[in-house]
């Protein structure tokens, strides 16, 4: 088995990909070339390329590293967010999850609208841009809760984004409140939901979904409510739990059938690998699952990613909760573009056994995108760029940040302990 470090021995990726092209399986090359010529990849090719290992894996992850320039360019792209789960009872009682819990337990939490809207209003002053919020589905919930929580937050901080409620939730609320779904969705949209996490697919095929979880929602139904989003005019993301009983096969079906919703609507903004966090979860505990995805597998789903979705979603994003740091440069070195969020507080990963903590500070991000040669930007949920720090600028930048950072003092935010010389000092400072 090729060495993990000899896939990356390249300064530049094409150069690399003509080394490497008359080495490798004469049919993979081909598929390779006809993905950079800009040809839609297939299943077939997909199942192919899901399979690569050796020089074939090395010419995948240059091709997606190439195409990646050609489309973004250099810039690694994060947003300052808040992450918020605003309950943790739950009745559906998927396998893969450790964050959910019954109501009567002693873990269990449920914040107030009241304490919603402060921890939002929290992050906007630290300097967020995004609230990203999802929960967990308890029985006998307020029809109307979400909009409720939209409302809340609005009310504090109406400038932020909200990015909230995957596509189980929304079905539930349809549940509660007997609303059709483009009714209900366009109540919410109204009422201040500005963009939807693509969440809930795992593996967008129902005789897996039905091991993982049989309460989840449907392929129908994940489709369903994704699309009409995209109908009344509220953006998703897209995603991709792998890792645990799916295959080769799984991933590139998942990916294509995103890639035809992508052609339908237009209404995808990115697409994000979430590795399997198995520790703590009763599908790998029953022996139902592999205990996560192994580095290659890292780096294969990044890199068939690019190259099956790269004209249709061009934003491809790292989970570093999942992935940690250093894998989370090697997946950004094939293929992806973007580091995702601060989070400032997470529960789902860490739960399942995630030792990656909760939050990166801004300033870290740029370290980290630097320490692979590439160019920091802040973004918007929706990738509009907010500010950049060309390659020109960031020698400055680093010895001001890591000044900034100094003799800093622990600081409890939201049940997470931050590292800040002075309350005054994140906004200027560390959150810029």
């Amino acid at each position: 088995m090729i060495r993990l470090e000899t896939l990356f021995e390249f300064d530049d990726p094409t150069e690399r990909l003509e080394e490497l092209l008359p080495r490798i399986e004469p049919e993979v090359a081909r598929i390779l070339e006809r993905a950079v010529a800009g040809y839609e990849i297939g299943e077939k090719e997909g199942i192919a390329l899901s399979e690569a290992e050796g020089m074939e894996l090395a010419a995948l992850v240059a091709t997606a590293d190439h195409l990646r320039q050609k489309k973004v360019g250099d810039v690694i792209t994060y947003v300052v967010c808040r992450n918020i789960n605003f309950t943790n009872v739950c009745y559906v009682g998927c396998k893969f999850c450790a964050f959910s819990t019954g109501p009567n337990r002693p873990d269990a939490w449920d914040y107030s609208l009241d304490e919603v809207g402060r921890r939002a209003e929290e992050a906007w002053n630290l300097g967020a841009t995004e609230i990203c919020m999802q929960g967990g589905l308890p029985r006998g919930m307020s029809p109307y809760y979400y909009r409720d929580l939209l409302m809340a937050i609005k009310s504090r901080v109406p400038r932020i984004h909200i990015h909230a409620y995957s596509p189980m939730e929304i079905t539930y609320g349809t549940e509660l409140t007997r609303l059709p779904m483009e009714d209900y969705l366009t109540m919410l949209r109204d009422a201040g939901l500005d963009s939807i996490p693509g969440t809930a697919a795992e593996i967008l095929d129902d005789d897996v979904r039905m091991v993982l979880s049989k309460n989840k929602v449907s392929v129908a139904q994940w489709y369903e409510v994704i699309t009409t989003a995209h109908r009344v005019g509220i953006p998703t993301t897209s995603t991709m739990m792998y890792g645990h009983r799916e295959n080769g096969g799984h991933w590139v079906r998942h990916m294509l059938f995103l890639r035809q919703i992508q052609k339908e609507t237009r209404g995808i903004t990115e697409f994000v690998p979430l590795g399997f966090v198995h520790q703590n979860t009763e599908l790998y505990r029953q022996g139902l699952a592999r205990p996560g995805p192994t580095p290659e597998e890292n780096i294969r789903v990044h890199a068939l990613a690019r190259v099956l979705l790269n004209d249709f979603i061009a934003n491809l994003q790292v989970s570093w909760v999942k992935m940690g740091r250093g894998m989370s440069q090697l997946c950004l070195r094939s293929g992806a573009n973007d580091f995702g969020g601060t989070l400032m507080e997470e529960s789902i990963s860490r739960l399942a056994g995630s030792m990656e903590g909760q939050m990166l500070w801004p300033y870290e991000f740029r370290d980290l995108i630097r320490e692979i040669g590439r160019v920091p930007a802040e973004r918007s949920t929706t990738y509009k760029t907010l500010r950049s720090w060309p390659k020109e600028c960031q020698r400055a930048a680093v010895s001001h940040q890591r000044s900034a950072g100094g003799g800093r003092t622990p600081t409890e935010f939201g049940g997470v302990s931050l590292n800040i010389r002075n309350k005054s000092a994140l906004g200027s400072d560390l959150f810029s």
